[in-house]
C-alpha cells in the first residue's frame, strides 16, 4: 500500500519539526544527517557518526515493506557524509576526507561519488578538480536538469578560511563545468553552506551563519524574479 511505503510509513511533513523515524533512523546515542530519499520514495539514504566518523546508511522499500537499515559505505579511517542522489538515481554523491588513492591519510573534503551499476553501487569516484580544491567541498543539492550546487571555501586565504560560498556547475559533455559563485543576494563574508535547491531551480534555501541572525547559524530562504535572478535572501 502506497501510504505504508511513503517516508518510511512517517506521517508527511507538516509545519511542525518532528523526530524522523524514532528507534529506526533516529537513535537516542548518535547523530544522523544528511539524508536523502530516490525519486520514486523507495530508497533512503542518511548518513550517521559511529565512533565520531560518518558513514553512509541505506533502507529500501521491498515486498512492500521497509528493510532494516544497513551500511552501504563505511571504511576504518575515512568519512562519508551528505548523501545525494542526482535526479535519475544513477550516482550517489558524498563528501570524504579519503585520499585520492583511497590508501594514504585522510586529506581535504572532497565531493565524490558512487555509480549504480547491475551488479551493485561501484567504488568511490572523486568529482574531479573541476569541482574539487586543495580545500573543503561541502554538501551537494541537484536541480532536475543535473545542475549542481554546493558549498566551498576553496578561494580562502588562511584568515577567512570559514566563508564557504555556494557555488554551481553544470554537468555537460560528460563532466562538470568550472564552478560559478553564486552572487551577493545568497552569499556573504560569512559561512553558507548546507544547501537545497529547488528541482526546478526558483528558490534555494541553506543555512548561513551571520552576526544579524538569530542564532549561531540559521536557514536562509531566496527566490528568484521573473528575470531569472536571485533575490536577497
Amino acid at each position: 500500500k502506497k501510504e505504508n511505503q511513503k517516508y518510511l510509513a512517517e506521517e508527511e511533513p507538516g509545519l511542525t519539526p518532528k523526530v524522523f523515524a524514532p528507534g529506526v533512523v533516529s537513535l537516542s546515542n548518535r547523530f544522523e544527517y544528511g539524508n536523502t530519499f530516490s525519486g520514486d520514495g523507495r530508497e533512503f539514504f542518511y548518513a550517521v557518526n559511529v565512533g565520531q566518523k560518518p558513514e553512509i546508511h541505506i533502507i529500501k522499500f521491498q515486498n512492500n515493506a521497509w528493510t532494516k537499515p544497513a551500511i552501504l559505505i563505511s571504511h576504518e579511517q575515512y568519512g562519508y557524509n551528505d548523501p545525494f542522489l542526482t535526479p535519475d538515481g544513477k550516482r550517489l554523491f558524498f563528501i570524504s576526507d579519503r585520499a585520492l588513492d583511497g590508501k594514504g591519510p585522510k586529506k581535504d573534503i572532497d565531493i565524490w561519488f558512487i555509480e549504480r551499476t547491475t551488479s551493485g553501487w561501484t567504488q568511490p569516484v572523486n568529482a574531479g578538480k573541476e569541482i574539487n580544491s586543495n580545500k573543503n567541498e561541502y554538501y551537494i543539492s541537484f536541480t532536475a536538469k543535473g545542475k549542481m550546487y554546493f558549498s566551498s571555501n576553496g578561494e580562502t586565504s588562511a584568515e577567512d578560511d570559514k566563508n564557504y560560498d555556494i557555488k554551481t556547475s553544470d554537468f555537460k559533455n560528460g563532466k562538470f563545468q568550472q564552478p560559478i559563485v553564486s552572487g551577493a543576494a545568497i552569499n556573504s563574508k560569512n559561512y553558507e553552506a548546507d544547501v537545497f535547491i529547488s528541482p526546478d531551480e526558483s528558490y534555494i534555501i541553506y543555512c548561513s551563519e551571520r552576526p544579524d541572525g538569530k542564532g549561531a547559524g540559521d536557514l536562509y530562504i531566496s527566490f528568484k524574479d521573473k528575470s531569472g535572478a536571485w533575490q536577497p535572501a
